[in-house]
């Protein structure tokens, strides 16, 4: 089993390539998906505990949450330290099911790829990349993004130039979603 890790900053059409790969049959791990999945779930308590205040209703508010993270490092680290290894137990469930079920070639959907040293983990890196102004104009029309916030979020995150020297395989999505499937098409045939 070919196992590919799917990466890319933040604006960048990750999430809409890592769906071109379910398009063509592959299935993909959803590291955000899982977060999601988690904070209504088996991490919320943990949330809560550490982050007073951030769940409610069972489900940890992630407004509330990424206003007591964003911009403090040691709170964002405390945080990973309560997600990360859950998000780690899923992924490796995944990967045990598609091998059992003889999957050819799998995606892990990690933003934090090289961040979290994930890309440890896989035998070829893609990286989802744009210019730098088309990244710009897609977060900041995101419903509450702000210049501070999206200026926050990149800075947790690895420049797109480190990334594109240390990737395998690089999707550029600036020409739009039909370029972008062709290439996932290409890549997949290539493999």
């Amino acid at each position: 089993m070919i196992v590919l890790g799917l990466t890319g900053s933040i604006g960048m059409g990750k999430s809409t390539t890592a769906a071109l790969f379910v398009d063509e049959g592959i299935l993909v791990f959803d590291s955000d998906a899982a977060v999601h999945r988690l904070y209504s779930g088996r991490a919320a308590p943990q949330v809560e505990t550490r982050f007073p205040g951030t769940v409610r209703d069972g489900i940890v508010d992630r407004e509330a949450l990424g206003r007591r993270v964003l911009g403090d490092a040691a709170a964002m680290k405390a945080l990973e330290a309560i997600v990360h290894p859950l998000v780690r137990e899923e992924r490796a469930s995944f990967l045990a099911d598609a091998a059992a079920n003889n999957a050819r070639v799998v995606v892990l959907d990690i933003p934090l790829l090289y961040e979290t040293g994930a890309h440890m983990l896989v035998d070829r890196v893609v990286l989802v990349s744009a210019p730098e102004a088309v990244q710009k104009a897609r977060v900041l029309a995101r419903r509450g993004m702000t210049p501070e916030r999206f200026a926050a979020i990149l800075a947790k995150q690895m420049p797109d130039a480190d990334k594109r020297r240390r990737a395998d395989i690089i999707i550029e999505t600036g020409d739009g979603i039909e370029s972008a499937r062709r290439q996932v098409r290409s890549l997949l045939a290539a493999l």
